[in-house]
């Protein structure tokens, strides 16, 4: 039997798997009606993948569109078709003259608002069709540049022909293109050969869960032990301010009505909260000071982390 549950559970994903299949395994787990993540990883990938369910999918957008940090390998003087390990080796060359110096300063050139061709083996649609489902048949076509923002990159360590390092980025950043591109800037080309997703904001230093451990919880302590790994739907916008609201003005808000804030705003979205800080969902604030609805739960009550 499905059941209504509410909130956000932090996956680490474990390799070699899709994240809809972990998806799928977790919303078995919690006999879930409705689940959906928030940002695929590639299968080679592991690492934080916030998982929303119920009432949280309505928030899953500002999720997807936040700034994430990662974790990689680069395996240098070796391209494949993919931009990583599960691609065929397309071309070699030798890394020579490659320091930790020249590195840093390839890396620099990366830093701040820059352009990027998402690569063929994407999600990416052309003509309705996922772009790689043509690079699996062997056609290649032309892709518009897409506007990034690398927030800072750090070499952790060169070890012969692998370099590892951290980068914090913006949404829509194609670690795979990156690692290619420094690698491409080197002159030896590169690859992806390991990779891990340590936060996707807000969430900085928030507890993971493994399936083997949402296993072991569930085979112990049921569903209110799972229940327990739940975030509250409100983390996933815990960025804006807050604005509570009386009693009066919630009411015609629900109603789809704008409100006058007991404030003056002066960002483009709020987080709504009744009298009693119950959080309600996201309001747009209009030219004249007034808020409307912008996403809203169902019930304030299905707000936390609860599953029934």
């Amino acid at each position: 039997m499905r059941r209504q549950v509410h909130g956000i559970l932090l996956l680490d994903k474990p390799i070699d798997i899709t994240s809809n299949a972990a998806l799928q395994k977790v919303k078995r787990l919690f006999s879930a009606k409705k689940a959906g993540h928030t940002g695929s990883l590639d299968p080679l990938a592991t690492g934080m993948l916030p998982l929303c369910f119920g009432e949280a999918t309505k928030f899953s957008q500002f999720l997807l569109e936040s700034d994430k940090t990662y974790h990689v390998v680069v395996k240098l003087g070796v391209q494949t078709t993919t931009g990583d390990a599960e691609g065929e080796v397309v071309a070699t060359a030798p890394v020579v003259d490659v320091t930790t110096d020249r590195i840093e300063q390839v890396m620099k050139t990366f830093l701040g608002e820059i352009e990027q061709v998402p690569p063929m083996y994407s999600a990416i649609k052309h003509q309705g069709k996922p772009l790689y489902e043509l690079a699996r048949r062997g056609i290649e076509v032309a892709r518009e540049p897409r506007r990034i923002r690398i927030f800072s990159i750090k070499l952790e360590q060169l070890k012969q022909d692998e370099c590892t390092f951290s980068v914090h980025c913006s949404k829509g950043t194609y670690i795979r293109t990156l690692a290619e591109d420094i690698g491409r800037a080197l002159g030896c080309g590169g690859h992806v050969i390991a990779l891990r997703r340590l936060t996707v904001m807000p969430y900085g230093n928030a507890q993971m869960y493994t399936l083997s451990t949402l296993e072991a919880i569930a085979e112990t302590t049921g569903y209110e032990g799972l229940a327990a790994c739940l975030l509250p739907v409100e983390t996933a916008v815990q960025v804006y301010p807050a604005v509570k609201l009386s009693t009066s003005a919630a009411f015609y808000l629900r109603m789809g009505q704008p409100v006058r804030a007991p404030f003056t705003l002066d960002t483009p979205l709020v987080r709504l909260l009744t009298e009693d800080a119950r959080f309600l969902g996201v309001g747009e604030v209009m030219s004249d000071g007034r808020v409307k609805p912008h996403r809203l739960l169902s019930s304030p009550n299905s707000a936390t982390a609860i599953a029934s």
